[in-house]
């Protein structure tokens, strides 16, 4: 897995690649997360395919300018990213915010998208954890992140985030929660975080429903949830999932909200069943 850097509408953005030969997959992180997130099951998936993972503007190492992060904006960046690595047409694969936006690029430049997946995604159902939607409420979201920023602070936020993001917190590596506590002690990340939290819920819920244009789908698109998800509830998945003209549903049992991170063996045999099936 290499490290790359490129320039995407001006900002600096990092992004991870492996494999050289076969499909195109394009990996698109979560809110509060960076690409490290893929870091693995990269090396599984680079056996057959071409992998691509970028921080989003505002993650990561990636630029994080004081700015409006909007869903317009990242879905704009999305297809400036594919754009500047030369792909054409890719699997285009979203966790949480990472899913609402693969979405939105399945709909506005369906010709780029040969494969949809959405995993623990964003934009499926109203419900959400109020854990994370109060986040939005005004002022407490800016008192939340200024006592987040401090080194003890930091710490916290990770250990009371991992809960709610995992089914074992115990057994994730250590790699993400030294990356948690450096990301809320980065300038511009934690306020780049409440902004886009901001574009995706409301203190009553997901802003985004967007099941009613899933007949719109032209492509083959699997939905991947975790049965233990605490931050939306994979109702939101089995229902969706009846919405599609081709869609799969794969439920992963004993797994929170992020599978590829909790169990990377598992999130990869299912995607790689999937794609051998439809690409």
């Amino acid at each position: 897995m290499q490290q790359q850097r490129i320039n995407v509408g001006g900002l600096s953005i990092r992004y991870f690649q492996a494999g050289t030969d076969g499909l195109p997959i394009l990996l698109l992180h979560g809110t509060g997360e960076s690409a490290l997130d893929w870091a693995w099951v990269m090396p599984i998936l680079a056996r057959n395919y071409r992998v691509y993972a970028p921080d989003f503007p505002g993650s990561g190492e990636s630029s994080k300018p004081i700015r409006d992060y909007s869903l317009d904006f990242y879905t704009h960046f999305a297809i400036n990213f594919l754009n500047k690595i030369a792909v054409e047409r890719a699997v285009v694969v979203g966790n949480s915010l990472g899913g609402l936006i693969a979405l939105r690029v399945a709909l506005f430049s369906w010709e780029r998208v040969a494969t949809l997946v959405l995993v623990d995604s964003t934009g499926l159902g109203r419900r959400v954890n109020p854990f994370l939607s109060s986040l939005t409420l005004p002022v407490y979201g800016e008192i939340a992140i200024a006592a987040a920023k401090m080194p003890l602070g930091a710490t916290v936020r990770s250990r009371s985030r991992a809960p709610l993001l995992f089914a074992h917190p115990t057994k994730i590596p250590r790699e993400w929660y030294t990356e948690q506590e450096r990301l809320a002690q980065t300038p511009g990340f934690l306020e780049a975080t409440l902004s886009s939290l901001r574009a995706q819920l409301s203190p009553l819920g997901q802003r985004a429903v967007m099941v009613d244009v899933f007949p719109k789908l032209q492509m083959p698109t699997l939905l991947m949830w975790g049965t233990n998800d605490l931050i939306f509830p994979k109702i939101q998945a089995e229902n969706a999932v009846k919405h599609l003209q081709q869609g799969q549903l794969v439920l992963l049992p004993d797994c929170g909200h992020i599978p590829h991170l909790e169990h990377p063996e598992r999130f990869s045999y299912a995607l790689n069943e999937f794609l051998t099936r439809h690409c």
